[in-house]
C-alpha cells in the first residue's frame, strides 16, 4: 500500500499528488481498469454540474492533479465521476458495533489483486474549512473508508446498480461526508440532500456511539440502525432494507456478498455484548466463517482490512489479506 500525506488547499494537494506520481513515472490514466467509453464521458459530463454544486472542492483537486500529471482534467473527471455508477466490480464488507466494551467500525476491502500495488492510504490536512481525515482507497482521490478529525468513521460497499442518474458516486459521497460532517446525524442529513448516481451502502459511526447503514442509489435511500438487542450494523454488496430489496441485481457475481453478510451478522449476534477489538480482527480474517477466503489465482482478494476504534482513537490496519497478515496500529492521525 502506498502511503501519502498532503497539506494545503484542494488544488495544492492535487498538484502535489499529481507531480509526485509524475516524478515517479506513474500516470494515473495508464492504470484505469475500464475503458473511457463515450457512455462514460457523457455520463460524467452530466454529473459535473451536480459535483460543482455539492462538492466543488474535489473538482479543484482534480484540476491540480491534472496539472501535476501534465494531462487535461476531463479524462480524470470522466474516471472519477463515472466510477461505481458504471462499476468494474462489487465487493467489500463493513460493520460497526457499540457495546459496553467497544465502539468500532471495521472494513475488508475486496478488489482485484492485479491493482494491489496502487492501493493508497492518505492523510489530508486542509488549509481551508474542510475537516482533516485519513482514508484508504483503490481509486486515488475517492475514498472507500476513513475517519476524520472529529472521529466520524465511514466505510462503503458497492452494490451493482439497477438504475443510475447524474450525481455523486460512492467514493465521492464518502469523502464529502468526511470533509463536511462531524457526526453520523450530519452525514445522513447531507446524504439526503445530494443526488446520488451509484448504488452502495455507507456504514457510519461517530464517537457518541450513533451507528447507521445508509443503503442508497439513484432516487432511493433507506437507513438501517442498531437495536438494544442487536447493537451493530453490517453491510456487503446487497441491499437488506425491505424497501430496497427490489433494487438488488441477482444476475451478477457479487463475490459471495450474502455469505459474507451472514457471517458478520451471526458473529455479531453471538458476541453482541462482548465484542471487542480482537473479535473484530477475528471476524475480518475469516475465523468466524467465510469473509476473505478468496482464491487469489482468480484475481480476487481482500487487499486491506481496517478497524477504526472510536472509543480509544485508534486505527488498526493490515495492508494485505487479514487471514495471512497481522493488524498493525497506525498512530499518525490522532482523532
Amino acid at each position: 500500500m502506498i502511503h501519502q500525506q498532503f497539506q494545503g488547499s484542494h488544488y495544492q494537494i492535487g498538484l502535489q499528488y499529481g507531480s509526485l506520481l509524475r516524478r515517479q513515472g506513474q500516470f494515473l490514466l495508464d492504470h484505469v481498469p475500464f475503458p473511457l467509453t463515450a457512455e462514460r464521458i457523457h455520463f460524467a459530463a452530466r454529473c459535473l454540474p451536480i459535483c460543482k454544486q455539492y462538492f466543488p472542492e474535489i473538482l479543484e483537486e482534480i484540476a491540480g492533479l491534472a496539472d501535476g500529471q501534465g494531462c487535461a482534467p476531463e479524462p480524470l473527471q470522466t474516471v472519477l465521476l463515472s466510477m461505481y455508477a458504471l462499476p468494474p466490480a462489487c465487493s467489500c464488507s463493513c460493520f460497526a458495533v457499540h457495546n459496553q466494551n467497544s465502539l468500532l467500525l471495521a472494513r475488508n476491502s475486496d478488489f482485484l489483486s492485479a491493482l494491489e500495488p496502487f492501493n493508497t492510504n492518505v492523510i489530508y490536512q486542509f488549509d481551508g474549512d474542510s475537516f482533516d481525515f485519513t482514508g484508504n482507497t483503490t481509486a486515488f482521490l475517492e475514498m472507500e473508508d476513513g475517519v476524520n478529525q472529529h472521529g466520524l468513521a465511514i466505510g462503503l460497499t458497492s452494490v451493482y446498480p439497477t438504475q443510475i442518474q447524474p450525481g455523486l458516486n460512492a467514493g465521492l459521497l464518502l469523502r464529502c461526508c468526511l470533509e463536511k460532517c462531524r457526526t453520523t446525524k450530519e452525514a445522513i442529513q447531507l446524504l439526503q440532500t445530494i443526488p446520488i448516481s451509484s448504488a452502495q451502502t455507507l456504514t457510519i459511526a461517530d464517537p457518541s456511539g450513533e451507528l447507521a447503514v445508509v443503503e442508497c442509489c439513484a432516487g432511493h435511500l433507506e437507513i438501517l440502525r442498531p437495536t438494544e438487542r442487536q447493537p451493530f450494523v453490517c453491510a456487503t454488496n446487497r441491499f437488506h432494507a425491505f424497501q430496497m430489496l427490489p433494487l438488488n441485481h441477482n444476475e451478477i457475481d457479487d463475490w459471495n456478498a450474502e455469505q459474507r453478510f451472514q457471517t458478520m451478522r451471526q458473529a455479531l449476534e453471538n458476541k453482541a455484548s462482548s465484542f471487542d477489538l480482537k473479535a473484530a480482527f477475528d471476524l475480518l480474517s475469516g475465523k468466524d466463517g467465510w469473509m476473505c477466503q478468496y482464491d487469489r489465482s482468480t484475481g480476487k482478494d481482500t487487499v486491506w482490512s481496517v478497524v477504526y476504534d472510536l472509543q480509544h482513537g485508534q486505527i488498526w490496519r493490515t495492508e494485505q489479506n487479514p487471514s495471512r497478515t497481522c493488524f498493525v496500529q497506525d498512530n499518525r492521525f490522532p482523532f
